[in-house]
């Protein structure tokens, strides 16, 4: 589906055609055994050929004229019945682009729920301002949050951004989408702050007898720039199944989130940039292609832009899923570094002899550890100033990131690193560990 309108459409040739322009017919009035000389009665009827002449070119002209007002007539006709065939081509297109998303909110919303949080912590949740919807609350104070979350598993399995759950949350409740509350839902297992990955899983204790419907998972793998998608959620912390529709904007984004003081702040990578509008309450919510099949997960908005938001592709996720599923729990494949996804910009500033990959950066670059002492890529013999180019031989690019292709993996996994160190290429294998939930 497309959003470009045109006066023409553009999957189809269009052929002009000229109405036909009738041909006079002149009818002689010399007869073929007169003679056509000095005869009396021939001179006499070549005067009454004089006089009918004019005649003969008068009505001449004045098929010429109804022939071409008739001409211009139809052509205004045809050119008025193209203006209402392409306005009515126009508008079957946009109601067909209506209907794509209504189907889509229709279908997709039945997986989306509403995520309400009681919290009690030292300090109220730094990004609810930015990602999700609070009532605000001091510190130590009783805080209400809420967000979106999507269900995974007919028996309550739900996945949302980690800021929306925050670590001192008391209690948590789930709304769907026809108004039915579950007030016992457990946390399973969140990412820790620090990680890049924000997201948390939560358990409906009991369903009551309800088989809950669950998202279809896309492959974001697939997405390009410029693709039209839907994101769905609760806007403000109180509309359920807000839709929104845009496009792709960008892929590869690492952004740094943060609360309006700048006193806390998260390092959010490998995200989709969207013009999708996401609103406040739609952390959480599913970012979904036209097929209906979720391909990210709305993260964050650019507060100080209008329509710039942002999503963590599926893809990056899809291994978690995979392990909550089957374990239900939560078990980050962890390899142990710090790490730069690398653009032109990057190669440039560090000097690198590659375009694509994963740069670690040395301590005294990154005023920090950047591999990570007693953990798997230590063990392993990775070192700071490594560029990882591929994992398992999947190239890291722009559509697959280190994050996205580590998160295939489960615990205890077995990857082979593929390195650029000092120009040369080295081989590491790597057995991949839990990360750290604080």
């Amino acid at each position: 589906m497309d959003n470009q309108t045109s006066d023409q459409p553009s999957d189809q040739s269009l052929e002009t055609t000229a109405p036909k322009r009738a041909k006079p017919v002149l009818l002689s009035s010399v007869a073929p055994d007169q003679p056509t000389a000095t005869v009396p009665g021939n001179r006499q009827r070549m005067a009454r050929g004089g006089r009918n002449q004019p005649l003969t070119f008068a009505l001449g002209a004045i098929v010429v004229l109804a022939l071409g007002f008739g001409g211009g007539w139809l052509g205004a006709a045809s050119h008025s019945d193209n203006a209402a065939t392409n306005v009515t081509q126009q508008k079957v297109v946009l109601e067909g682009q209506a209907n794509v998303i209504s189907t889509i909110a229709k279908n997709v919303g039945q997986s989306v729920v509403s995520v309400n949080v009681t919290s009690q912590s030292q300090s109220a949740n730094p990004y609810a301002s930015l990602f999700g919807f609070s009532d605000g609350g001091d510190s130590g104070q009783t805080q209400e949050d809420a967000g979106t979350g999507m269900i995974l598993t007919k028996d309550g399995l739900i996945m949302t951004n980690r800021h929306v759950v925050p670590a001192g949350a008391t209690k948590v409740s789930v709304t769907l989408s026809d108004g039915t509350v579950y007030n016992d839902v457990k946390v399973i297992g969140r990412t820790s702050d620090s990680d890049s990955l924000d997201v948390a899983f939560l358990q409906i204790q009991d369903t009551k007898g309800k088989n809950l419907t669950p998202v279809t998972l896309g492959d974001s793998g697939q997405v390009k720039v410029g693709n039209e998608v839907v994101a769905i959620g609760n806007a403000l912390g109180q509309f359920q199944n807000t839709v929104t529709s845009g496009i792709i904007s960008g892929y590869g984004r690492s952004v740094q989130a943060s609360d309006s003081t700048g006193s806390s702040s998260e390092n959010l990578d490998d995200l989709f940039q969207t013009d999708a509008a996401i609103n406040e309450g739609n952390s959480g919510g599913p970012l979904v292609n036209l097929d209906g099949q979720v391909i990210g997960m709305n993260t964050a908005v650019a507060s100080d832009s209008q329509n710039i938001g942002f999503a963590i592709p599926i893809n990056d996720l899809s291994g978690l899923i995979d392990s909550v599923k089957s374990t239900g729990k939560l078990q980050r494949p962890y390899l142990g570094v710090v790490y730069i996804p690398i653009t032109s910009d990057v190669a440039a500033q560090y000097n690198l002899s590659v375009s694509q990959g994963a740069y670690i950066p040395t301590t005294a670059q990154a005023n920090e550890d950047t591999v990570i002492s007693g953990g798997p890529a230590d063990k392993a013999g990775v070192q700071p100033g490594d560029v990882i180019t591929k994992v398992d031989g999947t190239a890291i690019n722009q559509t697959s990131s280190l994050t996205a292709l580590l998160d295939k993996h489960k615990v205890g996994d077995q990857v082979s690193l593929t390195l650029v160190r000092d120009g040369k290429t080295v081989t590491k294998d790597v057995t991949l560990g839990s990360a750290p939930t604080s």
